[in-house]
């Protein structure tokens, strides 16, 4: 029963992202609800990414460190640091639009864009060993990029954020690794889609919490949601398009699709478990409309990544 639940939910994977987004600006007891409990879904839904891509995913990310670690700091160093010279070059290094650019684009893979890239078409193995790299790397590439963010003043709270952050990466991805060993360690074909619908489940619940400050922004300041909504789908679909369109032709064109996902949509909620409540508050409405790109991916660019098949 629970199996072809799971299995009906991972073959409409897009229509269950659309309800999640739906449930978050029509619900907003619900949603008000679960945004305490944010901290506690973004680790379980790590522990469920990491279930559903298992130890040997994992390992295999070994075998591609050159070109994997190389994407990595491109995207979660570089990337970040020269949009912050920019953002300092023009004045506005301590605003929240430039903390939510810095964010938005340091943080590592989503933990559902495995689901993603099965949606689009593109190598799920690959965007897990991106996710898997990337969210490895992340507590090392994100210091000095914090450091450097006005809003955080003291930089021990920097290091403590750091430290938090992969203490819940290493905790839930070994909680997945040792539950796939012993449950699934040899998954038959209906047990990994019964995983895909789980993950496509928990991450499609974790944005209704996400959303939870959207809603009443809405209905008080519909043009700073606005401004918030065109620069989420700026960085996001940016992103992927710049990504996808540089790599599909270059020697990198086996991965061009998965970095490009992993580009665009960034886990931003990590953040959440560590970063005080008074650095995120301002950039909750942010957070909130970054999810829309980010979930509405299979459904808007689809065109992108069937462009050569």
């Amino acid at each position: 029963m629970l199996g072809a639940l799971l299995w009906r939910i991972s073959e409409n994977g897009r229509l269950t992202l659309i309800a999640g987004l739906i449930a978050g600006l029509t619900l907003p007891g619900l949603a008000a609800a679960l945004q305490p409990w944010l901290p506690q879904m973004v680790a379980a839904l790590l522990t469920i990414t990491a279930l559903r891509i298992g130890h040997r995913a994992a390992s295999g990310a070994l075998g591609d460190l050159r070109w994997g670690i190389a994407s990595v700091l491109v995207l979660q160093f570089l990337l970040p640091l020269c949009l912050f010279a920019l953002c300092w070059s023009i004045g506005i290094a301590g605003t929240p639009v430039a903390l939510a650019v810095m964010l938005a684009t340091a943080a590592p893979a989503i933990s559902g864009a495995p689901n993603l890239a099965l949606m689009l078409g593109q190598n799920a193995g690959r965007m897990m060993q991106i996710l898997v790299l990337g969210t490895a790397l992340f507590p090392i590439t994100v210091l000095p990029l914090l450091w450097l963010t006005p809003q955080f003043g003291d930089p021990q709270l920097v290091l403590r954020a750091a430290l938090s952050l992969l203490g819940v990466i290493i905790a839930a991805t070994c909680l997945g690794f040792g539950l796939r060993a012993v449950v699934f360690p040899a998954p038959t074909k209906g047990q990994i889609k019964a995983l895909d619908g789980l993950s496509v489940l928990a991450f499609s619940a974790i944005v209704v919490g996400l959303m939870a400050a959207l809603n009443p922004a809405l209905r008080n300041n519909v043009q700073d949601v606005a401004i918030w909504a065109i620069l989420a789908f700026s960085i996001s679909y940016g992103a992927q398009i710049i990504v996808y369109l540089f790599l599909r032709r270059s020697r990198l064109k086996d991965v061009a699709g998965p970095l490009a996902i992993g580009a665009g949509n960034r886990n931003i909620a990590l953040f959440l478990v560590a970063l005080p409540e008074q650095v995120m508050a301002p950039l909750m409405v942010f957070i909130g409309c970054w999810q829309l790109p980010m979930y509405l991916t299979p459904m808007l660019l689809r065109w992108l990544y069937k462009a050569e098949g």
